[in-house]
């Protein structure tokens, strides 16, 4: 009979690779992540069944964590701007106040062990964030160009954003309405 699953020891073993793979890498060993965990690392595998299935639950739990704290708060009838702007601030907030989290979601983002199914659910996790990036592009320079290109212009500009907002703390919030302002020139 296998043991009953806890859901405390799944999020510290997600916890635990979050903080192991940010210093070491997608390579961390399993060994290591379990320790982090305080858990014996047979017992990851009650979790996870492979290294491959913890990434992939991993991806899912950062991107859907990620999407939630962008959409906190958003202004249900507010012009496109001010929605954007909030849904801006939001994303770029969760980014500089865990940056272990963003830095692992990027590693996660490229890796070859997610798979095509996590992807596709972590695409879906952000269809409103998608839906408001059309929105916000229907008149605007930007509006005959793919959305997945548009989509990916303004991950890059969000990027920089918010290295910027972590290396300058005393002026992130002057740096994030920049970025911003920045980013709703070019799909207005």
């Amino acid at each position: 009979m296998p043991r009953p699953r806890s859901d405390e020891k799944r999020i510290a073993l997600l916890e635990a690779a979050t903080r192991i793979i940010a210093t070491q890498g997608l390579s961390a060993p399993t060994v290591g992540i379990a320790k982090e965990a305080g858990i014996p690392n047979g017992s990851l595998f009650t979790y996870f069944e492979t290294k491959t299935d913890l990434l992939n639950q991993l991806y899912l739990e950062l991107k859907g964590e990620m999407a939630a704290a962008a959409l906190k708060g958003l202004p249900a009838r507010a012009e496109p701007r001010e929605r954007f702007f909030r849904v801006w601030q939001n994303w770029t907030s969760w980014a500089v106040t865990f940056p272990e989290k963003r830095q692992v979601l990027a590693q996660l983002s490229v890796s070859g062990e997610i798979t095509a199914q996590s992807r596709a659910a972590g695409h879906k996790m952000m269809t409103d964030l998608a839906e408001l990036a059309d929105r916000s592009r229907a008149t605007g320079l930007m509006r005959k160009a793919p959305l997945g290109f548009v989509l990916a212009l303004m991950n890059s500009m969000a990027e920089a954003t918010m290295d910027y907002m972590a290396q300058d703390a005393p002026n992130a919030k002057k740096h994030c309405k920049e970025g911003f302002d920045a980013l709703w020139r070019m799909v207005e």
